[in-house]
Formats: C-alpha cells, sequence, structure tokens
C-alpha cells in the first residue's frame, strides 16, 4: 500500500509537472500570438490607408476601384497573419495553404459569372468610356449613369426609372456615350414648296443656327438642299453644346417654324 501511495505521489507530480511545463510554454505562446495578432491589424490598417493614399493618386483611378484594392490588401494581410499565428502553435501551414488555395479555385468556378461581373467592373473604371452623370446607350441598355460599382452599373432611364446592368453586359458591348463631347450634331430637315426662294429659306435657316448663343460657331452651321421635285428639300446642320443639348434642339425647331411662317414659306 504504501509502494503504492508513493507511486501515486510521483505520478502526481510528474503530471503537474508536465502540465506547469505546458501551461507556460503555451501561455507564452498564446500571449505571442495574442500579440501577433494585434500588431497584424494594426499593420494590416496602416498599409492598407497608406495603399489607398497612394493608388488615389493616380490619374484615372477611381475611389470605388482604389477600395477595392486596398480592401483585398487589407484581408490579404490578416489571412498572411492568421496563418503565422496558427504556425506558432505547429500547425502545418503549408496544407493550410493549399486548402485555402483549392477554396479559392473551387469558389472562383462556382461565381464564375460573378468574376466576370468584377473584372469588367475594374476595366470600366480604370477605362472610362463613361462616369457618373454621363447618358449612354449600349445594345440594351439606355440611361443616364448613376454609379458605377464593381458588379454593375446603377442607370436612370429617360423616363425616369431605376436600370441595374451586369458590368459584363456594358464591357462587352459597344457603348455610344452621348455626353463625353463637347457638342453633338442635330440636323434639321424640311420640304418647302418648289415656289418658294430656295435662298432665303436656306439664310433663314444659317441665320437662325448663328443667333443661337448656344450653338458652336466651330464647326459652322450649314444649309443646303437635298432633293428637287415637286418639293424641295432643304437641310440645316449645326453643332449645339452638349449641355442643354435636347432644350437647344427644340427651341431650334421652334424658331424655324416661326421664322419661315413669318416669310410665308410653305412647310411639308
Amino acid at each position: 500500500m504504501e509502494n503504492q501511495a508513493t507511486s501515486f505521489i510521483v505520478a502526481t507530480r510528474t503530471a503537474l509537472t508536465q502540465a506547469s511545463a505546458l501551461a507556460v510554454q503555451y501561455s507564452f505562446s498564446i500571449l505571442g500570438a495574442f500579440v501577433l495578432l494585434i500588431c497584424g491589424w494594426v499593420l494590416a490598417g496602416f498599409v492598407s490607408r497608406w495603399a489607398f493614399a497612394g493608388i488615389s493618386r493616380v490619374h484615372g483611378i477611381d475611389e470605388t476601384l482604389a477600395r477595392f484594392f486596398t480592401n483585398v490588401l487589407y484581408y490579404g494581410l490578416l489571412i498572411l497573419v492568421f496563418i503565422t499565428v496558427l504556425g506558432q502553435f505547429g500547425v502545418q501551414t503549408a496544407s493550410i495553404i493549399a486548402a485555402l488555395g483549392a477554396a479559392g479555385l473551387a469558389i472562383g468556378l462556382a461565381l464564375q459569372g460573378t468574376l466576370q461581373n468584377i473584372a469588367a467592373g475594374i476595366m470600366l473604371l480604370i477605362l472610362r468610356p463613361f462616369r457618373v452623370g454621363e447618358y449612354i446607350e449600349t445594345g440594351a441598355v439606355t440611361g443616364t449613369v448613376k454609379e458605377i460599382g464593381l458588379f454593375a452599373t446603377e442607370l436612370r432611364t429617360a423616363d425616369g426609372l431605376y436600370r441595374l446592368a451586369p458590368n459584363s453586359t456594358l464591357w462587352n458591348t459597344p457603348i455610344t456615350n452621348f455626353s463625353r463631347e463637347p457638342s453633338r450634331k442635330h440636323q434639321i430637315t424640311l420640304g418647302v414648296s418648289a415656289k418658294s426662294e430656295v435662298d432665303d429659306v436656306l439664310s433663314t435657316l444659317l441665320e437662325i443656327a448663328k443667333s443661337n448663343p448656344d450653338v458652336e460657331k466651330q464647326p459652322a452651321p450649314i444649309a443646303y438642299v437635298n432633293s428637287l421635285g415637286g418639293t424641295i428639300s432643304v437641310t440645316l446642320e449645326y453643332w449645339p453644346r452638349t449641355k442643354g443639348w435636347s432644350a437647344t434642339t427644340r427651341e431650334m425647331l421652334r424658331k424655324t417654324k416661326a421664322s419661315l411662317d413669318a416669310k410665308g414659306v410653305e412647310i411639308s
């Protein structure tokens, strides 16, 4: 009995000694991991802010794109810190990296369409075929751009409707931007009676265009005869400023009708 008691005491002391050694060892590991997490988190935030400031100064880089790149950098650094912490506890990080790579591949295949929209969004933000506030038209989308996101672009149609277009749809089709250039050509074609003084009609059309302050002087307005016959077809080409284009063209149509009516010219 005495030998059994002695063995029990010795085993208990050994177990306590080993437990104390493990506690000391892992307490330092836990403390080191905690410090590493805090330092890594602070460093990731500092590096991401520094990267955002640097990327934002690059000409042509949109704020949305700059935030996307910095977020990727931030979470990438956090993942690196987490893997390093696991290495403190003897975890085989190579297997974790391989598992993350396989998971990333599987997620990429599952979200292939979404990744296409992200890639298209990045290209749209870099190349800037359109900007917020511009009016665009593609094969299936028409409207004023309200916001350009990484996944989709928000637009407002001419009749006031909300439209959300996937970026891949915009990127894979030709885009017509009605707002990018400072001026846009417009033409008025009308028919007048063969008895009308054609030169007088043409000079009247030119005077209307030249007297409008919202019509560009260069290229200069031109008026010409399109066709002859029972009715003479005449055309006025001019370049209104893009800003206020619709209002200018409506006003030009009104003045054209009023001026020709005042001269007794019959319009058909």
